[in-house]
């Protein structure tokens, strides 16, 4: 039995096929941040004038700021006063659910096409779809 050769791809699909990749890597990295849905840590009203002792610091942590090289609590109060939401957008949700459910209906129906023209390739067959 002959070897199994898959059709070769030309180069303009195979530039297609990168510039796709490319956008769909960086619009899944950046989207969420045009969109406002990341970045958990949220900065609560500004402190007038902080102290460590409003800041919630104990003289250990004190010096361990001051290693890093915050000397005044003004400095670190933003660090500090920053917390993180927990509270999850339903919305935001459902459209991801939407659209993991999408993209593995369309793997599966592309994938199901693939599987079918690869077996009729290697065996002859000839399915319906």
């Amino acid at each position: 039995m002959a070897e199994y050769r898959p059709p070769a791809q030309g180069r303009l699909g195979q530039i297609a096929d990168v510039i796709v990749l490319l956008i769909m890597a960086i619009g899944a990295l950046y989207l969420p941040l045009w969109l406002g849905l990341a970045g958990s840590a949220k900065i609560p009203q500004a402190i007038g004038t902080p102290t460590w002792e409003s800041l919630g610091q104990n003289p250990a942590m004190v010096e361990q700021w001051q290693k890093l090289g915050y000397a005044e609590p003004g400095q670190a109060a933003e660090l500090i006063a920053a917390r993180f939401d927990y509270s999850v957008s339903i919305s935001a949700l459902l459209a991801m659910a939407a659209v993991v459910v999408g993209y593995y209906a369309i793997l599966l129906r592309f994938s199901e096409r693939e599987y079918r023209d690869v077996i009729a390739e290697r065996f002859g067959t000839t399915t319906e779809e």
